[in-house]
Formats: C-alpha cells, structure tokens, sequence
C-alpha cells in the first residue's frame, strides 16, 4: 500500500478484486480487504496459536506481530480473545507458578512471569494465591541429589554448590543455613 502497510492475499483474493501490481484501490473495497479479509485472518491466526499452548498478551502479540500483521489488526485480535477469555494474564500466572513451583524458587517465578510480560501486581497476586511451597525445602532437597554433607566438601564445590542455588534465586541466608546443617540427610 501507499502507506507502507502491506497485506498478504491469496490468488482467489486477487481475482475477486481484481487487484494488479500499481493500480488504484477504492477505499470502499479497500476497508474491505483489509477489516473483513485480512482482520478476519489475524482473528483466526491468534485462535490458531492459542489452541496449540496457552499464551500471555505479550506473547500473543510478538507473535503475530512476526507474521507482519498490522498492528490496529492485532490489537483487534487481542481485544477478541480477550473477549471470550482465551488469553487471561491472570489464569496464566495463577497456573504457571501451580504447576512449576516445586522446582523454581519465588524469585525465579517472579522472574519469568516478567519476562513473559505479566504485570508486576498481577504475578504478587498469584504468589500469594498459588505459592505454597518451601524454598527451603527445595535447597535441602537440592543438596541432598548433589551428595553434600558440610563437614566431607571441600570450600571449593561448597562455593560451587552455593552459586549455583544463588542462580536459581534462592535466597543467601536461607542456602546458608541449609548448608549448615544436615536435616536433608535424614
């Protein structure tokens, strides 16, 4: 188009309009193509990536946006599953910390969810919600699989071991203390 904006259309389209390369378009037909057409294409498109995973707005929008949909028709899209609840930031939250608490710590969760483009007071609501879990549950249980015992290793697999967890966002003083002891050899 004139303004840049470009729409891709199959061959029966074409014909049925009659569109050829540099030849004028009236508006009329042009509001055609492009809301009942092309915005009913961008409507399916967002229905298609949905059914095969649950998505967050944010990455709902990448994606069609990747596909080189205008950006007035995504933001119709998104309005339409919206509508119908097929895309809900919140439900997405509430079960992404629900099913991956027991290996992530708060932290990580909180970190992804961000990620993933969940507003701030979205994903505070959800950990209060759905985080039921026990970080240091999770780190005794770490050391455990890792066949640590605080007085056999050595400082230099004990700082390993350390940085590791710290990757994973838990807490110093809580990785610390489990190091400590020895509860998780029991």
């Amino acid at each position: 188009m004139d303004n840049g904006t470009y729409l891709i259309l199959y061959t029966g389209e074409l014909q049925k309009y009659g569109l050829k390369e540099n030849v004028s378009l009236p508006e009329e037909q042009y509001r055609e193509l492009y809301y009942e057409i092309f915005g009913k294409r961008v409507k399916k498109r967002a229905l298609a990536l949905l059914e095969k995973m649950d998505r967050t707005e944010k990455n709902l929008r990448e994606k069609l946006s990747q596909n080189g949909y205008p950006e007035d028709l995504i933001e119709d899209a998104i309005l339409y599953v919206k509508r119908y609840h097929y895309i809900d930031d919140e439900r997405y939250a509430d079960q992404y910390i629900a099913y991956r608490q027991k290996q992530k710590s708060a932290l990580q969760l909180r970190q992804e969810l961000m990620r993933k483009g969940i507003d701030r007071a979205v994903i505070e609501r959800a950990m209060e919600q759905e985080y039921d879990s026990d970080d240091r549950e999770k780190i005794l249980l770490f050391l455990k699989k890792k066949g640590y015992e605080p007085e056999q290793t050595d400082r230099s697999r004990q700082q390993k071991i350390y940085a590791s967890l710290m990757r994973r966002g838990f807490r110093s003083e809580d990785i610390l203390s489990c190091m400590k002891c020895g509860d998780y050899l029991t």
